[in-house]
């Protein structure tokens, strides 16, 4: 496992110094807030910024500099999955971010549409949010977490 989280940090191209930057889509305050403390409770890693709706992070997203993608699949105008799509289409970001999905949905169609739009993990929102963190540290250099993180591999 600590291969594979080298291998990303090598692929966003972090250095030790630099912040971990991400951006979380989350249309739920309460959440969106949890998510947003505890980011801020991890040395090494800055909110790149946030959105609520589809709309709103495709137009944040096309100007940030992020490394990881935290997003919720249903949100309150457009979901996830449309907006990993587009972003896949577009081919403006290198795709060399990290694109977490944190949701209540964990249907096998969401993780598999998932894989195809590059989602590396996907965590269920009401059972896993130690799990997010955990990575989060870990990609940051300054956690232990990520003992049972579910990563996607190719079939």
């Amino acid at each position: 496992m600590e291969h594979v989280l080298q291998d990303m940090s090598e692929r966003m191209g972090r250095t030790t110094n630099a912040p971990l930057k991400v951006f979380l889509v989350e249309d739920s305050a309460d959440v969106r807030d949890l998510i947003m403390e505890s980011l801020a409770e991890i040395p090494g890693v800055e909110l790149a910024g946030y959105a609520e709706t589809e709309q709103e992070a495709a137009a944040h997203l096309e100007n940030e500099t992020y490394d990881v993608l935290i997003l919720d699949i249903q949100l309150k105008q457009g979901n996830g999955m449309n907006l990993l799509q587009s972003l896949a289409r577009s081919g403006k970001k290198s795709h060399d971010e990290l694109k977490i999905i944190f949701s209540n949905h964990v249907s096998a169609t969401y993780r598999r549409v998932g894989l195809q739009c590059g989602v590396q993990f996907f965590f269920d929102k009401s059972s896993e949010f130690t799990k997010l963190r955990s990575l989060i540290e870990r990609l940051s250099g300054k956690g232990d977490g990520l003992a049972s993180s579910r990563r996607y591999t190719s079939a």
